[in-house]
């Protein structure tokens, strides 16, 4: 049984597997596709969605097989979570490891799945390719994000 709150109570390795995929927050965020510069580390984040992310819900449209069919896709864990750089500020996972609360438009603090797309944060219309259109990294510097989104 999930109890209220459990975020605050409760450390991410403790949480059973509903209270973790509950705290996804559909924003889409962690289904762009990122580059990294090599000499710097540097994050560039892109309006391409994975192969699998569909833009109407924010969602993997594959998620039980995602790891098998995504070869990259990075399956997040209470144990890589503090050390994966392209996490966004607004993730849930992030903020909760951070010990930082969860904002008004998480699904777990208003009770609507929806807030996060009312209040922006989601990638939601915001996909302009998918990653099935683009053969070369060249392809993606055309969607290359001013910032994270």
């Amino acid at each position: 049984m999930t109890t209220k709150e459990f975020w605050k109570t409760k450390t991410l390795s403790e949480l059973t597997d509903r209270e973790w995929e509950a705290l996804c927050d559909g924003c889409g965020k962690c289904c762009l596709a990122k580059l990294e510069d090599e000499e710097t580390g540097e994050i560039y984040w892109t309006s391409v969605g994975c192969r699998l992310f569909d833009g109407s819900t924010c969602r993997c449209s594959d998620y039980q097989n995602r790891l098998k069919r995504v070869p990259d896709c990075v399956r997040l864990t209470p144990d890589n979570v503090g050390t994966i750089p392209w996490l966004p500020s607004t993730c849930g996972y992030r903020l909760v490891a951070e010990g930082k609360e969860l904002p008004w438009w998480h699904p777990l603090v208003s009770g609507d799945p929806n807030t996060v797309h009312e209040a922006g944060i989601s990638m939601r219309g915001r996909v302009k390719a998918s990653e099935d259109e683009l053969a070369e990294v060249e392809d993606y510097f055309a969607f290359i994000l001013d910032e994270e989104p």
